[in-house]
């Protein structure tokens, strides 16, 4: 059995064991989570299409870690101008562990 979820504007394709790193979620370390924001529902041959949502459908997570991610580095030249800027970036994570995933 596995689903689509959707979390932080992204959709994630998640089964039962899979570990997942997501937009920062405001949840403390070890704590569970369910993610109702289910898009599609596969369990053997059958298959639940939301519209938008599968209805009862849940995904439960335990929350790993919160972390940061590489850095990016942004650079804007503007030629013959003698003007450069540089930045950087790093996205802010939660790693999920995901611990069930049910039909409702």
């Amino acid at each position: 059995m596995y689903a689509v979820i959707r979390t932080g504007g992204k959709q994630y394709k998640v089964a039962e064991g899979d570990l997942l790193r997501v937009e920062k979620l405001p949840a403390e370390v070890g704590e569970e989570i369910e993610l109702e924001d289910v898009l599609l529902l596969v369990d053997g041959e059958k298959v639940s299409v939301g519209n938008p949502r599968v209805e009862g459908a849940k995904v439960k997570a335990q929350v790993r870690a919160h972390g940061r991610g590489p850095k990016i580095r942004i650079v804007k030249m503007r030629r013959r101008k003698h003007s450069r800027t540089r930045m950087g970036h790093r996205q802010d994570f939660t790693e999920l562990a995901i611990t069930g995933v049910s039909a409702g």
